[in-house]
């Protein structure tokens, strides 16, 4: 690669750490919503009962 290793394998890394952040922020942001609408659903079993 000559010259060009630095700027090739820091271009990898970035490409790494993007892809991994577009993975798994929706999976934290589906797993909130989920514990969000698990305690409305316990609330509202609370305030019928």
């Amino acid at each position: 690669m000559g010259h060009h290793g630095v700027y090739v394998w820091t271009s990898y890394g970035v490409f790494a750490v993007i892809v991994l952040w577009n993975v798994l922020t929706p999976l934290r942001q589906h797993r909130r919503w989920l514990q969000e609408q698990a305690q409305r659903s316990r609330r509202s079993q609370k305030e019928i009962s």
